[in-house]
């Protein structure tokens, strides 16, 4: 594999609750080399040490505070209940988070769920599914031992993995039966190439896909691909499939594929540098107008656009919709994490928006709020 990107100095957890602006500032730092596989179109950080992660009751990686997000999860649950007939089944998500997704699931299709994650925390919820879905608290080991799954989901959760053939051949083990609809969801690396979306490239995800390289990874560890696709503005690649072989699937890439991905890293190579410099400048700028200067998001997005521009000693906090991440501080930079309504007494000159996807939101409670700040989006 070739490195073609390199970032230091970057925290190696950028979603754990920070109590003190003291230990946000001092969080252990990790190294990021991405590289590129010329066969498989696999990215990867070759820098990447697992001896560093720690998933657990602190991570909080939730977005369900979020209109758009929840529209989103609905939206693809009710797409993945029609797609697989999913009523009165039994449903297994591994990397399950929070159980948000499974719940949404279960509550629409009356399934029954298993949830299985390090970083579960319980948290109430009105009515629906409770009864009908479980949470284990733990790694997935692959020595699960539950009812036979309809759907085996993993979302937002391959892309941390190391070595990814392992696991998901080890995913496939835990059921049998080849009925099983296996879905998987990851970050689209085609939309991170094309954007030179440096904030998309963060420690804790130490594993790259696209379309072609994530399906030539399942049919490797012995799956027929049914289907690939993305949503949420492209920023997400799914992937469903089943186990067994499809003749007509080959495992290879065509030569063609191969070159166009190698191209696309070639010009992301070649432009993110400026990306990255120009936000220098805008930075730098809004410092010299002394203007207040606040972004929206803190979470991964946030805490890599803060620690890669040197936004620091300009930004002065980040807010965020949940409510969890409010008095905690961001990792390498140690601003305080604030709910939306810290705004009218902060006055921002600035709202820096880390997803443009919830822009409109955003826009929506800053005006409910009397606020009118002038709004920058990344990736514009």
């Amino acid at each position: 594999m070739a490195i073609f990107y390199r970032s230091g100095n970057v925290p190696v957890h950028s979603v754990l609750l920070m109590a003190t602006r003291e230990e946000a500032l001092a969080y252990p730092k990790g190294v990021i080399e991405l590289g590129f596989c010329g066969v498989c179109g696999f990215i990867g950080n070759l820098a990447f040490d697992p001896s560093l992660h720690e998933y657990s009751d602190r991570y909080e990686e939730t977005q369900g505070y979020s209109p758009t997000f929840n529209a989103f999860h609905e939206r693809l649950s009710r797409d993945l209940i029609d797609r697989f007939e999913l009523h009165e089944k039994q449903i297994l998500e591994i990397g399950c988070g929070k159980g948000d997704f499974l719940h949404i699931l279960c509550e629409l299709g009356k399934n029954r769920g298993v949830g299985i994650d390090p970083a579960y925390v319980e948290r109430n919820r009105p009515g629906g599914a409770a009864s009908e879905v479980s949470f284990v608290p733990e790694f997935f080991t692959g020595d699960y031992q539950g009812p036979r799954p309809d759907l085996v989901a993993c979302k937002m959760t391959l892309e941390h993995i190391p070595d990814t053939a392992e696991f998901v051949s080890m995913v496939g083990r835990c059921s049998r039966d080849d009925r099983t609809v296996f879905f998987f969801q990851v970050p689209d690396m085609e939309r991170i190439l094309q954007d030179q979306a440096f904030w998309d490239v963060y420690y804790e995800h130490c594993s790259y896909f696209t379309a072609d390289s994530l399906a030539y990874l399942f049919r490797k560890c012995g799956f027929k691909i049914l289907d690939t696709w993305r949503d949420y503005d492209d920023q997400y690649l799914m992937i469903s499939a089943q186990r067994g072989t499809d003749d007509s699937q080959s495992l290879s890439i065509p030569p063609a594929g191969r070159e166009f991905r190698a191209n696309q890293v070639d010009d992301f190579v070649n432009k993110v540098h400026k990306a990255i410099d120009d936000w220098r400048q805008v930075i730098f700028r809004l410092s010299s107008e002394s203007r207040r200067v606040v972004i929206w998001g803190g979470g991964s997005k946030g805490v890599t656009f803060l620690n890669t521009v040197d936004a620091g000693r300009v930004v002065e906090f980040a807010v965020d919709i949940n409510p969890y991440k409010a008095g905690a501080f961001m990792p390498g930079t140690g601003q305080e994490t604030i709910e939306p309504g810290r705004l009218l007494e902060i006055q921002p000159d600035v709202v820096i928006v880390m997803n443009p996807i919830y822009a409109d939101e955003i826009r929506g409670l800053l005006s409910g709020m009397g606020l009118a700040p002038e709004i920058m989006l990344l990736g514009s």
